[in-house]
């Protein structure tokens, strides 16, 4: 994959997907269709990657999805994992904290790691590299676009010369931030709030021995409230809120900074890179869809910043909606399916900037009674050990589920609609221990015993199966119990079978919590049905009726992601 530098050499006229902007979540949707074999264009006004350390955090369902993408050791290399999460007053007092070193969600991956945004993006653009039919146009932005029935007419507009070209494409995606031309050109207005309290932002990199604080730090001082951080790569980040009266010019005046960071890093030592003043906001695209135009995170979404999520959002778009196109592109599933990204995305979006919200009016007391009393009773109610448990292991996060879209029943009932986790295992070939989703592929997946999964399968070629199964893009996994020698898994090398031991036996007392036989999972591995050995057949006919297409129909072709197991 070659940049696009000028569109008299390297015409772009077709293809299956415009991607506009190529930040972490328009680079991160990219990769994710180009894994799943999607023709892709990327536009970006920009002629090199932003060198700003904006976005600074990630959970462990963004590590989930660039594991998917195929980029996990490259990105989880280039981050760090806080262990603690502390909530002071403004004596420096702990009133609360989240021992993160001490939480795990089981979806694979530590609950919140910090990232340097130019290394993320870097990565992100090469990992465009591993797929011809992915191309990346560099100065180039959107001036305009015209649908019909058909696809999108996006027109172009190469920065600096002015000269214009057209581009033909079934779906346009729009990952190109609050101030989206995609969402202009389809006419989307935004609702919500923004807040007037202004925010200043310094970023720098500072040796280890010049570090006067060491752990991540909300520091609830009434007077001027401030986050707090070491970060990847030897940086430091540090956030505070303006007082009333004090404008951009003063704050970013190096002797202010100077003594903003002076408690948390050594000034004379501390190489400032970044120092901006915000204000954030509480906003929402009244909807996310005109026809074959998409909007995707903060072109659809922006919530403040104090649960971390703003990014992780967009990512978690990207990987909701990337393999329902590939899907509909490939004619596995009907175009009704896309209806089904805004449905699920929204109301999870929603909550997580709610709670997000909530937890800046305990951060933001701003006279001295309100911060007395939030840690008068936050230390109090630390003394219930449930409460303690519910503050100290981040159970205050909005769960990863869906209310209602793409699913057996078409709403959540129970474990369906929910994140299912991500144990070790290991498989055939290979004695050392993996994550799970490196051997299910890209497709869906029917998870249980081996003694119930192995003779359901091969689907494709007949077995004992009934139609409904046939030509879904599906691999069956059989999943053998912990101590299981590698040596006795069967090699027999069917492309939708796979035999895995389930190291720490997860996988087995999932299944027996739940009382299920198999559960089916999506490409995003989000539960879509629980199932009973002889229920099954009823399964492959939900299955294809959620995609909306007839059972029994010529098979698939499930592309591996780069990187998973086969």
């Amino acid at each position: 994959m070659r940049p696009v530098q000028s569109s008299a050499h390297h015409p772009v006229q077709d293809v299956d997907v415009a991607v506009i902007g190529c930040g972490p979540v328009g680079a991160l949707t990219a990769n994710l269709l180009g894994a799943r074999g999607v023709t892709t264009l990327v536009v970006e006004r920009s002629v090199a990657p932003h060198g700003q350390p904006r976005a600074f955090s990630c959970d462990d369902e963004a590590l989930r999805i660039y594991q998917q993408a195929g980029l996990l050791d490259e990105i989880r290399g280039e981050t760090i994992a806080p262990p603690l999460v502390e909530y002071v007053n403004h004596a420096g007092r702990v009133f609360a904290r989240m021992a993160l070193s001490e939480t795990d969600f089981g979806y694979g991956h530590a609950p919140l790691r910090f990232f340097d945004q130019p290394r993320l993006e870097q990565t992100l653009r090469t990992g465009l590299d591993r797929f011809p039919h992915v191309q990346l146009s560099l100065g180039t932005e959107l001036v305009g676009l015209q649908q019909d029935q058909d696809g999108v007419t996006v027109l172009l507009s190469e920065v600096g010369t002015g000269q214009r070209r057209a581009v033909r494409a079934k779906y346009v995606l729009g990952c190109d931030g609050a101030r989206s031309a995609t969402r202009a050109a389809v006419r989307i207005p935004l609702g919500g709030a923004s807040y007037a309290e202004p925010w200043l932002a310094v970023s720098g990199d500072v040796p280890p021995d010049a570090v006067r604080v060491r752990d991540t730090r909300f520091v609830c001082d009434w007077r001027r409230p401030a986050f707090v951080s070491p970060g990847a790569a030897g940086s430091y980040r540090l956030e505070f809120m303006l007082r009333p009266g004090e404008t951009e010019a003063e704050m970013r005046r190096p002797d202010m900074i100077a003594a903003l960071v002076s408690p948390y890093v050594d000034p004379d030592r501390f190489d400032v890179t970044r120092a901006v003043v915000y204000s954030f906001h509480h906003l929402i695209a009244q909807r996310w869809r005109e026809g074959r135009v998409f909007l995707l995170g903060d072109a659809a979404h922006q919530m403040p910043p104090f649960l971390g999520q703003g990014l992780c959002s967009g990512l978690r778009d990207a990987a909701n909606l990337s393999w329902k196109l590939a899907l509909v592109l490939s004619g596995a599933a009907d175009a009704a399916v896309l209806d089904t990204y805004e449905t699920e995305r929204r109301p999870h979006t929603v909550e997580m900037a709610q709670t997000s919200v909530r937890l800046g009016r305990v951060f933001l007391a701003r006279n001295r009674a309100a911060a007395w009393m939030r840690d008068t009773v936050l230390r109090a109610v630390q003394a219930i050990p449930r409460v303690r448990r519910f503050v100290e292991r981040f159970e205050f996060k909005p769960v990863p589920a869906y209310r209602r879209g793409l699913m057996a029943g078409g709403r959540r009932d129970g474990v369906v609609g929910t994140m299912f986790p991500q144990p070790r295992i290991v498989v055939a070939g290979s004695p050392d221990a993996r994550l799970l989703d490196d051997a299910l592929g890209d497709g869906f997946a029917v998870l249980g015993p081996a003694a119930a999964v192995r003779p359901l399968s091969p689907a494709t070629a007949g077995g004992p199966l009934g139609p409904g199964w046939r030509g879904l893009p599906v691999r069956f996994v059989a999943v053998h119990p912990a101590g299981t020698p590698v040596a006795d898994l069967p090699e027999d090398g069917q492309p939708d079978r796979v035999d895995v031991v389930d190291v720490d036996g997860v996988l087995g007392e999932w299944l027996r919590r739940h009382r299920t036989d198999l559960v089916v999972l999506r490409p995003d591995r989000f539960v879509f049905a629980l199932s009973t050995v002889d229920g099954i057949d009823q399964g492959g006919a939900d299955l294809s009726a959620a995609l909306g297409v007839p059972a029994g129909r010529p098979e698939q072709v499930v592309r591996p992601v780069p990187g998973a197991a086969s």
